[in-house]
């Protein structure tokens, strides 16, 4: 019995030795994590220090007088729960990988048996101990790591995607809000005009110069424009707020911040770039792309694996006994016999998984190939419509220039110079319209190239984007 009492007590103290995790239960509300959200701000410290480690610089007044894309699209790679949501993912997929590299831990068992008729001056005590020592086979382990880190590597490149439509949605908001400010400043002008149009119409109407119905054409035309600039009013405002959800932020925290729209009006030249050089690496080098090569990668460790699943593992079977005072030591195998399979069904199944990671890769480039080549075809398109808006506009000038020169010789009166006015400005509206559209197909565009296109884009591919976790424990 003493040595029973030793084998056990010495079993208890490596289990108590073995480090084991302890659980710290993390509860939390629904009300609290609002409250959380309605606290975010765009002064906060860490926010700063996020920022200042992306841009490489320090940032010497905090908070910034007027924020660009450049500072909000990282605001937004800093709060937007896409990206925790990812992370959370990746660190998941991190996590598996030590799970993948565990390896079995031995078993060990301790039988005691009592005699009941023993032999006199017999102890009527027996003990028998075994442990199981399983060793793994034909390299499981190593194919099993192979997977895990492929997947890994596969959730690492869709937190780059994540980041990549983030930064996307906060690009096509802030374009709204420009284009509505521009607008409303166009319709704004057109209001006016056409208010000093109807008063002076009325005037005529009061002389007897022109009839009663053109005054009330005028005021249509007027109500219309003022019903349109209320609606791009509204717009602008929905745009704010369409802005702060693309970054992650509560409307509150956004509505006293300045926003410069001016980086994302910059429009390249189709010129300004070589649209085949990236292609090809958006082929090579996008990261969805990536992440699709990875789980590929990691089909074919899963069949690596389940074809070296074979050949079986060995057990190790030491054992002890304890009988009537003898000391008996034992040393056993065992094995699987593969007499009635060898593992063919998960080996086919593995095969299968493999092709469909294959065609789902090959699925993927073939989007790729016809995103790239509409978006190109759309964004030529609509700069050329641009331009000609553009020309338009600069017709339209010169016109109105013309118009103000001779009202101001006596040569027209001001009805002319106003109509002059007034297709100076439709012609403003004409060009605010193409603005948007080129600078939505730009947005398809440097959707599908992952890849972001400004005027000073060089042709040359450059290396994917990298995108750094934020810091924990905010």
């Amino acid at each position: 019995m003493k040595r029973l009492r030793n084998i056990v007590s010495a079993f208890v103290i490596v289990l108590q030795i073995a480090g084991c995790a302890v659980y710290h239960p993390k509860p939390f509300s629904p009300e609290e994590k609002a409250a959380g959200f309605e606290k975010r701000t765009l002064d906060d410290p860490a926010l700063r220090k996020f920022l200042e480690g992306h841009l490489g610089r320090e940032i010497t007044t905090w908070p910034p007088q007027s924020w660009d894309f450049t500072l909000l699209s990282l605001a937004a790679l800093y709060y937007h729960p896409d990206l925790a949501v990812a992370r959370a993912g990746e660190k998941g997929a991190k996590a598996a990988v030590i799970t993948a590299g565990a390896r079995p831990n031995p078993s060990l068992s301790v039988t005691p048996q009592f005699s009941a008729n023993p032999p006199s001056d017999v102890s009527p005590w027996f003990l028998i101990a075994a442990l199981d020592i399983p060793i793994e086979t034909a390299g499981k382990r190593g194919y099993r790591l192979n997977r895990a880190r492929y997947l890994a590597r596969a959730a690492s490149f869709e937190t780059v995607a994540t980041a990549w439509r983030v930064r996307g949605h906060v690009r096509k908001a802030m374009l709204g809000l420009s284009l509505a400010r521009q607008e409303a400043t166009l319709r704004g002008q057109e209001t006016e005009e056409l208010a000093e149009l109807v008063s002076m119409v009325r005037q005529r109407a009061a002389a007897g110069e022109v009839a009663a119905s053109e005054v009330l054409a005028a005021q249509v035309l007027l109500d219309r424009a003022e019903l349109q600039l209320r609606g791009v009013q509204k717009r602008e405002g929905e745009a704010r707020v369409q802005v702060a959800s693309a970054i992650g932020l509560p409307v509150g925290a956004f509505n006293k911040v300045a926003v410069s729209t001016e980086t994302v009006e910059e429009l390249p030249s189709p010129a300004s770039f070589s649209v085949p050089d990236l292609r090809r690496r958006a082929l090579l080098s996008r990261p969805d792309i990536l992440a699709a090569l990875a789980v590929y990668e990691a089909a074919e460790s899963s069949l690596q694996l389940e074809i070296a699943r074979q050949y079986p593992d060995i057990n190790l079977l030491p054992g002890y006994t304890w009988d009537q005072g003898q000391n008996e030591w034992a040393f056993g195998v065992a094995l699987t016999l593969p007499i009635l399979n060898r593992n063919e069904g998960p080996i086919a199944e593995a095969e299968a998984r493999r092709a469909q990671a294959e065609a789902a890769f090959v699925t993927l480039q073939g989007r790729i190939i016809g995103d790239i080549d509409r978006a190109a075809a759309s964004f030529e398109a609509a700069t050329q419509k641009l331009a000609a808006a553009e020309s338009l506009l600069t017709t339209q000038k010169s016109h109105y220039q013309s118009a103000q020169a001779m009202y101001d010789a006596g040569e027209v009166d001001r009805v002319v110079l106003i109509s002059a006015r007034l297709d100076y400005v439709g012609s403003g509206l004409s060009r605010v319209s193409a603005l948007s559209d080129a600078q939505e197909a730009l947005g398809a565009l440097e959707e599908a190239l992952y890849y972001p296109l400004t005027p000073e884009t060089p042709s040359a591919p450059h290396a994917p984007m990298v995108l750094e976790n934020r810091e924990e424990g905010r």
